[in-house]
């Protein structure tokens, strides 16, 4: 197991040299993918390949590690954020497996140079790792698309070992009780991303009654998001939308709030519904278990949650789906 840690650690080191030009690049070539959210995406990375965290989250699997039959595993990765299929890539990697990665094309610019520098650190790895447009030689299938993307997925692959993510959306619960900081650091799991990722809070669960007047003031620090053309267009469109049907909502400038029992909120926009005790919260959490990918609250006081402004950074153990990736790789 050794030389599979040695390796991504040192290409985590390398993360400090990652090109200006190849932001640049993925930037211009998706315009969603903004230079401070490319910054953002790289230390997520860059937490994952240290060696402490690498340690920890295979400790559980040393004994499997590497497998002994390495199998072609194909991963679909995702682009709705940037690097959104490296957990994916590290994972199969690490494991032994043979990867065959198709990625989005919303997402093509900077994973290759992560396997570029993979290669000049380790060659061996030249063997183990290939981008495709086809994996029909894949011997087991990592895919994550939307609902609709899912079910053809699903019957594509019915005869071969697979983990087919669908969407999913993560929520806050606040109690009242938030300061200022507290209401700054959701904003982060709000607005990083502009709202496009899994982590992302698409809604809010807030006691009956609850006053928005200090969450909109201080959502006031994001508010750049509205000079970002494409997320200026969806919250226009959303606005209009809004005043058309029309649907009762709160509006600062740039982001819409609305209460309702649905759960995965439109970009620029923020769902929420209230709760009258722990007990209806707990019924409201459990109705949507299948679609949470994450909660976060005020110093994770909900069990199971985040601490507000975390939902972006998981642990390396903190898996897509709640689906043990590391041990599916492991049985096949």
């Amino acid at each position: 197991m050794q030389p599979f840690i040695d390796s991504f650690v040192e290409l985590g080191k390398l993360l400090s040299t990652f090109p200006a030009e190849l932001k640049w690049k993925a930037h211009l070539h998706n315009s969603w993918f903004s230079l401070e959210n490319i910054e953002k995406a790289l230390r997520g990375v860059e937490v994952y390949l240290q060696e402490e965290n690498l340690r920890q989250w295979l400790e559980k699997y040393q004994d499997r590690l590497p497998v002994k039959k390495p199998q072609k595993v194909a991963v679909v990765m995702a682009g709705n954020i940037p690097l959104v299929g490296f957990h994916d890539f590290l994972s199969v990697l690490i494991s032994g497996h043979i990867l065959l990665a198709r990625m989005s094309n919303d997402d093509k610019i900077l994973l290759p140079w992560f396997a570029q520098k993979l290669i000049e650190i380790e060659p061996a790895w030249r063997k183990k790792l290939f981008f495709v447009e086809r994996i029909n030689e894949a011997d087991a299938i990592i895919a994550t698309g939307s609902d609709t993307t899912a079910q053809h997925f699903e019957y594509y692959f019915r005869n071969k070992p697979h983990i087919i993510r669908k969407n999913r959306v993560s929520v806050a619960i606040l109690n009242g009780n938030e300061t200022r900081e507290d209401l700054e650091n959701l904003g982060e799991d709000i607005f990083t991303h502009f709202g496009l990722g899994c982590r992302n809070v698409a809604k809010l669960f807030v006691p009956t009654n609850y006053d928005f007047a200090l969450f909109f003031k201080v959502m006031e620090k994001f508010a750049e998001v509205k000079n970002h053309h494409k997320y200026a267009n969806n919250y226009e469109y959303n606005k209009a939308i809004y005043l058309l049907r029309p649907v009762e909502h709160l509006d600062n400038g740039f982001l819409l709030l609305s209460q309702t029992t649905e759960l995965a909120s439109p970009v620029a926009c923020l769902y929420y519904d209230f709760y009258e005790n722990i007990e209806d919260l707990q019924n409201k959490i459990t109705q949507w278990q299948e679609k949470i990918q994450c909660i976060v609250s005020k110093e994770a006081w909900w069990q199971g949650s985040y601490p507000f402004g975390k939902a972006q950074y998981p642990n390396l153990w903190d898996y897509a789906d709640g689906i043990d990736t590391m041990d599916f790789l492991l049985n096949l």
